[in-house]
């Protein structure tokens, strides 16, 4: 497992951030996790604007999770900024959130997702997601050059 890789959390609820990492923790996920709260802090994280300038503090992710229902910038307009930038094309993006609408899981594939989870209902479920996420992307994908 490749632990030097960063992953990128966009959520805007502290509460699901908590959970995240609790779950991520349990999961025995150890990669460095970035955090930001609205769309618009996603895509200046990425492109290294403001604040993300130093990219020893803000390292490109390997993976995002990627919430869809976020302010500023909607996660559908973050993964179609991503997506249109070529230097990202490796970069990992699975949807994270809460909705089962099928337009929204339609259009995040359609968009470029690499993958689309709907937010379990318990701390438990999640950490077993979580755990599949470690085997699956951590343990056994192989990544491009970012």
């Amino acid at each position: 497992m490749t632990t030097s890789r960063s992953i990128l959390l966009v959520e805007d609820n502290e509460d699901d951030v908590f959970i995240m990492k609790r779950a991520l923790t349990a999961a025995g996920v150890k990669n460095p996790l970035h955090v930001v709260e609205h769309g618009q802090e996603a895509v200046d994280y990425l492109a290294g604007a403001g604040k993300f300038q130093d990219r020893a503090l803000f390292p490109l992710p390997a993976i995002i999770f990627l919430d869809l229902k976020l302010p500023l910038k909607s996660g559908h307009e973050v993964l179609a900024w991503i997506r249109e930038q070529p230097e990202f094309y490796p970069i990992v993006i699975i949807i994270l959130t809460s909705s089962e609408e099928p337009k929204d899981l339609s259009q995040a594939y359609k968009l470029g997702a690499n993958s689309y989870l709907v937010k379990p209902p318990t701390v438990d479920k999640l950490i077993e997601m979580a755990k599949a996420f470690k085997w699956c992307w951590l343990e056994y994908n192989h990544f491009g050059a970012n």
